[in-house]
């Protein structure tokens, strides 16, 4: 007989394990359209953000992102180097880093304009199960991160 002590111990019994491996998978699938728009994955969202809202603090901006300044911060110079964004301290208040969108950074909006149609191919999902998805996952992070609310216009996008 089997001992049924260690069964919660299995990885196939585990949610976090294919969270982890459809994450990574879903990022590498990325690549190469990001690639071609010279963007890696955490690039691509920054700019997300950064293209709806166009300035905001660093601080906002990791608190967007989850991402804390030790990730953040060469984030930010190599998009600077590449000409994407500026960051300048606020003149209200030079604690704050001022993280602001260039022209060459909200024209590479239109390059990007066909990346989640092109990732939506690539997941077996139908819009339904999409959008299902998508709120389980925003309950998890919720519960973690009471800031985040499921949302969005038009539901998931991948």
């Amino acid at each position: 007989m089997k001992d049924q002590k260690y069964d919660t111990l299995k990885l196939e019994n585990q949610l976090c394990f294919p969270l982890y491996a459809c994450a990574r998978d879903v990022i590498r699938q990325y690549k190469p359209y990001l690639d071609q728009i010279d963007l890696t994955y955490t690039q691509y969202i920054t700019m997300m953000i950064l293209w709806e809202k166009n300035s905001l603090t660093a601080k906002e901006l990791g608190d967007r992102l989850l991402l804390d300044s030790g990730t953040l911060t060469p984030l930010l110079k190599k998009m600077e180097q590449k000409g994407y964004l500026t960051r300048q301290r606020s003149q209200l208040d030079e604690r704050h880093l001022l993280v602001t969108l260039t022209d060459k950074g909200r024209a590479l909006r239109d390059q990007a304009l066909n990346v989640p149609q092109q990732m939506s191919q690539c997941t077996p999902l139908d819009p339904q199960e999409s959008k299902t998805l998508y709120e389980l996952l925003y309950k998890i992070l919720h519960k973690s991160h009471p800031e985040f609310q499921c949302g969005g216009a038009q539901g998931a996008q991948t």
